[in-house]
């Protein structure tokens, strides 16, 4: 183990839990569930783009990303850039409208908000359970990346690192709530956002200057530094795939969507999209390209995910490798934390409270089960992570999909569409999510498309022939607030 690196990182993480200490010390004020799970709704401009973009941005876009440009070229780089619009799709979609809605309903999760809008119970069962499985997935790739960083950047075993990493994050998230989670992701955003920049300026000095890193990449295959990407994979329907995929499809993710209807006023959203739109940038644009180029500086890895953390302890001295380790570590961190809460509010909020709506004014019992279902997932998920896959990107992906197959539609047609019911959410649900799971577990791509394309689209197709099925909502009941 290299202590010079582990030093910094270590008291990365001391920072992280005297924030979570601090926030576990706020959360004795107001109401139980909306402070623990929405941190009272009083989320700022910056850290709303702040903890967005940390959400968003994960293990995929540190480490599997920049390892999908590290085997493919600067194709890779340009495709990852189509991700740009994502926070201003998310803010700019959902934003102001959902905000209002549940405040109105008082809704603290994603399912509360589908149930005021469409009154079913079997509606929620099915998201809740939608949300889960996709969770697990989605939590266990950020499991996955962050042990692998440990074991590569600082000589930690991945058994070993994978334990430090996973108790860490269950005991922070599990005891300062999502008011832990939003101040983290501000710290970690900065933390981000700084660590890029060292690490692409120092690979782009170790293969002595951009010109040479591209030179040298253009040596070892012309196709790296081709539009198309090394085996031409970079195809018009692969690029369509990816934008519907990572950016459009992000308006349906739960974790994304729960962070719209938490901030503080219009004023909040108005800055997060202007901020969280330039942070993405910088943050993607970088990242990836630091992939791309670090072929240049070290051309024979076996396990593309490696790129990241192998190129933080080649082109940095050591103690400057560790305060960098924290970006991606402050990366997945942010999104498991978000995640994992996410999680914790479906099992307590959506299943718990429909079973025993009487216990809802029992905040002792709310409070001591929503910490240990936090951990209690947490150490699920340590199990599931033991043995990784060599490329993460496709099982996050995988999880990604398959959560915005299943969310999309039903979101943003209840939004926005006055006459849609619960039978046009139902079918789309169904077939969306029973599509995407068939199309992605046996490889099948339509006419070349990924699975989440004509998934959508039948997904769609099946909430407006659901719909003319289904009965006329009356407007869903208001929920009296117990906030002060």
């Amino acid at each position: 183990m290299q202590l010079e690196v582990i030093l910094p990182l270590v008291a990365y993480l001391l920072v992280v839990f005297g924030i979570s200490l601090y926030a576990m010390k706020r959360r004795t004020t107001g109401n139980f569930l909306n402070e623990y799970f929405l941190g009272s709704r009083s989320m700022g401009g910056f850290v709303l783009a702040m903890t967005l973009t940390a959400t968003y941005i994960s293990a995929s876009s540190f480490i599997g990303g920049p390892g999908a440009a590290y085997k493919y070229g600067l194709g890779w780089v340009l495709l990852a850039m189509i991700q740009l619009p994502a926070v201003w799709l998310s803010l700019g979609i959902l934003g102001k409208k959902f905000a209002i809605l549940a405040r109105r309903y008082n809704a603290v999760t994603l399912n509360d908000m589908l149930y005021a809008r469409y009154q079913s119970r079997l509606l929620v069962w099915l998201a809740s359970i939608s949300l889960l499985v996709a969770f697990v997935g989605a939590m266990t790739v950020q499991f996955i990346g962050g042990a692998r960083l440990l074991e590569t950047a600082a000589g930690i075993p991945y058994e070993t690192g994978l334990l430090i990493f996973g108790i860490s994050i269950a005991l922070y998230t599990a005891f300062g709530g999502f008011r832990a989670s939003v101040l983290n992701d501000a710290m970690q955003g900065m933390v981000m956002l700084i660590g890029t920049i060292l690490l692409l300026v120092g690979i782009v000095h170790a293969a002595g200057g951009l010109h040479n890193a591209v030179d040298t990449l253009q040596r070892i295959d012309p196709k790296l530094v081709s539009p198309q990407g090394a085996d031409d994979i970079l195809s018009p329907t692969f690029m369509t795939s990816f934008w519907v995929l990572v950016c459009f499809g992000v308006i349906g993710l739960p974790h994304t969507a729960v962070r719209c209807i938490s901030y503080k006023d219009s004023k909040a959203v108005h800055r997060g999209i202007i901020l969280g739109t330039i942070v993405v940038a910088i943050l993607m644009f970088g990242m990836h390209l630091a992939g791309a180029l670090g072929r240049a500086v070290i051309p024979d890895l076996k396990v593309p995910d490696l790129v990241i953390p192998t190129l933080m302890v080649t082109v940095l001295p050591p103690f400057a490798a560790g305060i960098f380790l924290a970006a991606p570590m402050a990366a997945i961190m942010s999104t498991i934390n978000a995640q994992l809460l996410q999680s914790s509010a479906t099992i307590v909020k959506d299943l718990y409270l429909n079973m025993r709506p009487e216990q809802i004014h029992n905040e002792t019992r709310l409070k001591r089960m929503s910490s240990v279902i936090t951990l209690i997932l947490g150490v699920l998920l340590l199990l599931a992570a033991w043995r990784p896959p060599e490329m993460i990107i496709w099982l996050n992906l995988l999880a990604f999909g398959g959560l915005e197959a299943v969310f999309l539609w039903p979101l943003v047609l209840g939004l926005y569409w006055e006459r849609a019911n619960a039978a046009g959410a139902l079918s789309a649900m169904i077939i969306g999510g029973g599509l995407y799971a068939v199309l992605a577990s046996f490889k099948i791509q339509l006419f070349g498309f990924h699975p989440i394309v004509p998934s959508l689209l039948l997904s769609l197709l099946a909430f407006l022939v659901g719909n003319r099925f289904g009965q006329p909502l009356p407007a869903p009941a208001l929920v009296p607030t117990t906030d002060k």
